[in-house]
């Protein structure tokens, strides 16, 4: 499938630009002003996965390739942002590009690091993003309903329908309300799929927090953050890490990270679990090839089928599916290889109906 991506958003100075300088092992601006970042800067990241690592020990393959998510560090919004403030239709028009959003919150204190916002309340700064993209939704949509009211006038097929839809929408974001809460069939989400809502795009919350906060300490306003997201959307999670300290063990050499991350008290880098949880965010999983030349990890949607996934590799692979021979991760391990496994039963032959496990190893065998 296409390389999926993540916008990086927030007011300014709330450390998107430090966060995505550690993501990507890249310098990009992170002076202390607002608007340093007007073109989005891109980063494609490897979705750690130990599994992977594990098939190449096996298999010693020539190559190794993991799933990647894109990141894009999209420059500061700011109140008035729907209206053209600060640059905002320019910016905006960069999240619509992303598949999902990563809202970064600031949630520590720096007199160094000045605020767009008077006010130190991270809800405060949340509510202020969120407001200023369901008003740039209200007005998309506001325009589309004036177009399919006309249609619906004159009796054309399926307008009465998508115009019920979008004064649901409407009423919804006039309300304040992000669409991501808003229940949707599939067929609504495809009616939906070309018009660009920011609110309809599944969102992480990322809390930055001093060094302090990872120590031990209480970070200002997370808990209340917390919260505050927990009440509205259930299903939402707020990652907290520090975006400075994140930077500075992204400068280590690889051999020194963990050692400096266990120094730390910490397990993993919250850089991992934040592409992690991007990952999962988008509704993924991840499917490998083991051969000689290469072990790879790749990307399909949860609920895919044998095909679908067969097409991740090449589209003449969907087209000519045949079958799909597929050992689960766990058994392919305990075996070593793709030819134990198969001499001990464990290789499946699977058709066009399988639904795609998460970690199972597959060859696929097509008739083009």
């Amino acid at each position: 499938m296409s390389k999926l991506s993540v916008g990086i958003v927030g007011l300014p100075n709330v450390g998107k630009s430090t966060l995505f300088q550690a993501l990507t092992a890249v310098a990009v601006p992170a002076e202390n002003y607002p608007f340093c970042t007007i073109d989005p800067n891109v980063g494609v990241i490897e979705v750690p996965d130990s599994r992977l690592d594990e098939l190449a020990r096996l298999v010693r393959p020539r190559k190794v390739t993991a799933a990647v998510v894109e990141f894009v560090d999209i420059a500061g919004l700011v109140e008035g942002a729907s209206r053209g403030e600060g640059l905002g239709n320019r910016f905006l028009q960069h999240i619509r590009e992303v598949d999902a959003i990563a809202h970064v919150v600031r949630c520590f204190e720096d007199e160094r690091v000045a605020r767009v916002e008077v006010r130190a309340d991270p809800v405060h700064d949340l509510e202020v993003i969120e407001t200023e993209l369901a008003l740039a939704d209200l007005e998309a949509v506001s325009r589309r309903l004036e177009k399919v009211e006309k249609k619906a006038r004159s009796g054309e097929k399926g307008a009465a329908e998508e115009l019920t839809l979008l004064r649901r929408l409407e009423a919804s974001l006039a309300a304040g309300e992000p669409l991501r809460r808003e229940p949707l069939t599939e067929e609504e989400r495809d009616l939906l799929r070309g018009f660009g809502l920011l609110t309809l795009k599944p969102t992480l919350f990322v809390a930055n927090v001093g060094e302090e906060a990872m120590g031990g300490e209480e970070a200002p306003g997370l808990e209340r953050l917390r919260e505050y997201v927990a009440e509205r959307e259930p299903a939402a999670r707020v990652l907290a890490l520090c975006a400075r300290l994140e930077a500075e063990v992204a400068q280590l050499p690889p051999d020194e990270r963990e050692d400096y991350l266990a120094a730390l008290g910490m397990e993993s880098s919250g850089l991992d679990r934040l592409v992690r949880a991007g990952y999962r965010l988008l509704g993924l999983h991840t499917f490998f090839t083991a051969g000689e030349k290469e072990v790879r990890a790749w990307t399909v949607p949860l609920g895919a089928k044998a095909p679908q996934a067969a097409g991740t590799i090449h589209s003449d692979f969907e087209r000519g599916f045949i079958r799909a021979e597929t050992v689960s991760y766990e058994d392919f391990v305990v075996c070593g290889s793709t030819k134990e496994a198969r001499d001990r039963g464990l290789v499946r032959s699977e058709g066009k109906d399988y639904v795609v496990r998460d970690g199972d190893v597959m060859l696929f065998r097509s008739g083009v």
